[in-house]
């Protein structure tokens, strides 16, 4: 494995996406039993062009195209899970997207800045504004994710969750990757979506401070404004921590993040295991130099 490539991925329909530095491959259980595994080229220009040099830069763009990817492998993995062959076009991918970051915008950025605005009269200054918000925000994020892990189909898809983790951990730690190797790891990850979404909600509430004294309409207009910023400096602080994960200030840092997963990841059972790894190996194949040929 490249020191410098970081594997993960997501969940799906009865699947997992991995990524990798050139490649992505989602790998989906389907009905009759077999694994369909679907590989595509990423766009260098995110992954390993000079743009994935650029701080800050590269976290924005790359959360929106891990959105993109997300979307895609979503249609895929449930095309895959109903027997059927369709394809999702780029149109619905993109109008998919745009509903779903409205709705994300809606409830994790109006509705705490609107909660707010309620009880301003009782909040005696500017900056506890911008607490109190954060906090409205983190228990808006916490009870979201809680929520939506009693559904029984998404119970599945956490354990899918939990076998990405397990795989990618396997594969940094240099296990084998069998089902019997990869068991035993974690079903958390530093690197997780999960640690993004909370850090976000944190980093919200310093950057936020400065503006809580702006009318209410201005306030919200700066808080969507600011969150590829917000998206930019979270990146980097998961690539830092995940970096130095050993180091003990960094271990106290990323708890919470750790904690939170255990509400988005479940213990998956060995067929959800080879399934992930099916996709990491398929990956890893993909991105695997070519042999040298041989010469007279």
């Amino acid at each position: 494995m490249s020191e410098t490539t970081s594997y993960g991925g997501q969940a799906v329909l009865e699947g997992v996406m991995m990524r990798g530095a050139r490649t992505m491959a989602v790998a989906v259980r389907h009905p009759d039993g077999h694994v369909v595994i679907e590989t595509e080229p990423l766009d260098s220009r995110l992954y390993t062009g000079p743009i994935s040099r650029i701080p800050l830069v590269r976290g924005a763009l790359r959360l929106w195209d891990t959105l993109r990817l997300g979307m895609k492998a979503l249609g895929t993995s449930a095309e895959v899970a109903a027997g059927e062959e369709a394809q999702l076009s780029n149109a619905a991918i993109s109008v998919t997207m745009v509903i779903g970051i409205a709705g994300g915008i809606g409830l994790f950025v109006l509705l705490p800045a609107l909660l707010t605005d309620l009880i301003s009269a009782y909040v005696p200054h500017e900056w506890m504004k911008s607490l109190v918000e954060g906090i409205v925000r983190l228990l808006l994020v916490v009870g979201y994710v809680w929520a939506v892990g009693l559904v029984p189909d998404i119970k599945r898809v956490y354990a899918y969750h939990g076998a990405e983790h397990k795989a990618v951990n396997a594969l940094e730690a240099g296990a084998e990757l069998t089902v019997e190797q990869v068991r035993p790891f974690s079903t958390a990850h530093r690197r997780c979506g999960t640690a993004l979404l909370l850090t976000v909600a944190v980093l919200a509430i310093v950057v936020f401070a400065p503006l809580s004294g702006l009318p209410a309409v201005w306030r919200i207009v700066s808080r969507i404004a600011l969150l590829p910023f917000l998206a930019g400096i979270s990146y980097e602080f998961i690539r830092f921590t995940a970096r130095f994960a050993d180091v003990g200030l960094v271990r106290v840092l990323t708890a919470p993040n750790l904690a939170l997963q255990r509400l988005t990841t479940r213990e998956p059972d060995d067929s959800m295991v080879e399934v992930a790894i099916a996709a990491l190996k398929a990956v890893l194949k993909a991105e695997a130099p070519a042999p040298a040929e041989a010469t007279a």
